[in-house]
């Protein structure tokens, strides 16, 4: 038997007015999707704890078959396991952007989704300069590492939810803050005189001006997918946050050349290379970063565009192949909403598609927000989705 996780991050959405008071996932052409709710069963999925900010981490974590409340230590040091950053006891990993400060605002949490190699340069120049008594490491675009022995209990808040709000209002506060607070007023000087913000800002691109650190934990204590599901496999993603997932859960990473975690990811090749994976191995979790940037855009058409892409090019290009393994349990679904309407995540259950080679379906026609309602599962617990999928 033969198990694949789909994960169209932040698909999910609310109506839309232009698009006729239609979700993006219901305006979306998505035939392969829609096969699966059709000829599977469905539900709906709460995969953040009323207790927990619903982040990425958190989310796909549950869908991963891991209860959050139990497992959940951070974002950081999930990032920092992806990037083979080893952690000892007393470290604590903060998940570090590079940012756009604009006339005392937060303009921008990805610096124009500046490119991994100009990061890793503005990075390094930090490091060089700050790294003294903690250690920057340079990641994918704008997401980065920044390893520190305090700041463990600073309240420190996600870029992308306060883009366009005041710098100084959304600074860390509360214990441990301090430190924080010194660094990120201290990269200003480094990171907006550098040669390379120069030439983007004479591009006309967001320039990187500020590091924003967040989402800091100690190591987490996970078993293995072997231990808690008799499984074992393979992760795909461009995200470094998810292969940290994988990595504690004891999956092997792959890379796909060309997946970016943006809206022009290479889809086709997530697929191709989950069906090489499942030659050899019995599980693959495959996760498109895509939907949820256009959320964050607040941008309804590339969202569209995405789940499309998403649906077409990987749920397509795995459905088309899948005969051939025999038996097999193919689950998709978002790990959250990221409503255009208001660029953030949000905590409302999600949709799940189930559709099984040796089961019967229930009686959903199409994969949407309010027609999983209907399905057998109704509403469930996001970790015991692999139970369902493996039980």
């Amino acid at each position: 038997m033969k198990f694949i996780v789909l994960v169209g991050d932040g698909m999910a959405d609310y109506p839309i007015p232009e698009l006729g008071d239609l979700t993006p996932l219901q305006a979306a052409n998505t035939p392969n999707m829609d096969f699966i709710a059709k000829h599977g069963r469905n539900g709906v999925a709460k995969t953040v704890p009323e207790s927990m900010t619903p982040g990425s981490d958190v989310a796909n974590l549950s869908i991963m078959g891991y209860d959050p409340v139990q497992y959940y230590a951070g974002r950081g040091p999930l990032e920092a396991a992806s990037m083979d950053v080893a952690l000892g006891k007393d470290d604590i990993a903060f998940r570090c952007n590079l940012i756009t400060e604009k006339d005392g605002l937060l303009a921008d949490y990805s610096a124009g989704h500046i490119s991994s190699e100009e990061a890793r340069i503005l990075i390094g120049a930090v490091d060089s300069e700050l790294g003294n008594d903690c250690k920057f490491h340079a990641g994918v675009s704008y997401r980065h590492l920044l390893v520190m022995g305090q700041g463990e209990r600073a309240v420190c808040t996600p870029p992308h939810d306060v883009v366009g709000q005041s710098i100084a209002d959304v600074l860390p506060r509360g214990e441990d803050s301090e430190i924080l607070i010194d660094l990120i007023r201290a990269s200003k000087s480094i990171l907006e005189t550098h040669e390379l913000n120069a030439k983007r800002k004479k591009d006309g691109k967001n320039i990187a001006n500020l590091i924003w650190p967040w989402g800091q934990g100690k190591a987490p204590l996970m078993p293995s997918l072997m231990e808690l599901y008799g499984i074992s496999g393979s992760i795909i993603s461009a995200v470094d946050l998810l292969k940290g997932i994988g990595k504690y859960a004891g999956l092997s990473v792959i890379d796909v050349p060309g997946a970016t975690g943006y809206l022009d990811t290479n889809f086709s090749g997530k697929a191709a290379y989950a069906l090489e994976s499942l030659q050899e191995r019995d599980f693959v979790f495959v996760h498109v970063e895509a939907p949820d940037e256009a959320g964050h855009m607040g941008n309804t058409e590339a969202k569209v565009r995405a789940i499309e892409d998403f649906d077409e090019k990987v749920v397509g290009g795995m459905l088309n192949e899948l005969g051939g393994f025999g038996e097999y349990r193919i689950m998709v679904l978002p790990d959250h909403p990221t409503p255009v309407s208001i660029k953030t995540h949000t905590r409302e259950p999600v949709p799940f598609a189930l559709y099984s080679s040796t089961r019967k379906a229930d009686y959903v026609n199409r994969f949407d927000e309010f027609s999983a309602r209907n399905g057998v599962f109704g509403l469930v617990e996001g970790h015991t989705l692999m139970k369902l999928l493996t039980k």
